[in-house]
């Protein structure tokens, strides 16, 4: 995929896939919704979450976001990287408003109250990319 197709992709998708690496080196795999920063991928978790606890001994991350059913529809965008805190509680509000942006579909604001509650005990992370893969299956054809 050319750069626009994968900005427009992780833009327009909802969720992804996030793994990181347990204690015992196996992996962690969750899915969330998220948000985006320049183009970077963000997220927010509970300070005590297994992810959190991995990235705070390991930032390595995967990231994927994909779509499509059917075989000959697949799209995707695979980020390797690494998760840096945001150390601020601004950015975590920030980050759990675009979350919640991407959510709800709508506007988050009337949700801001909430979202300032919930974020007292969560953490944000900004994704560095180190390597992005991407592949479009309708481009096969």
């Amino acid at each position: 995929m050319t750069d626009d197709e994968v900005a427009a992709l992780l833009r327009d998708a909802r969720k992804l896939q996030l793994a990181t690496i347990n204690p015992d080196g196996t992996p962690h795999l969750v899915t969330m919704f998220y948000g985006l920063d320049e183009g970077r991928l963000t997220f927010w978790t509970y300070e005590k979450a297994q992810k959190a606890r991995n990235i705070a001994r390991d930032p390595r991350v995967s990231c994927l976001v994909e779509t499509g059913d059917d075989y000959s529809e697949l799209r995707g965008v695979l980020v390797y990287g690494k998760a840096v805190p945001i150390p601020d509680r601004d950015g975590v509000l920030a980050v759990g408003m675009a979350v919640t942006r991407r959510m709800t579909g709508a506007d988050p604001e009337p949700l801001r109250e909430y979202v300032e509650h919930s974020g007292r005990k969560r953490v944000a992370f900004i994704v560095e990319p180190t390597r992005v893969v991407s592949w479009d299956h309708r481009k096969l054809a």
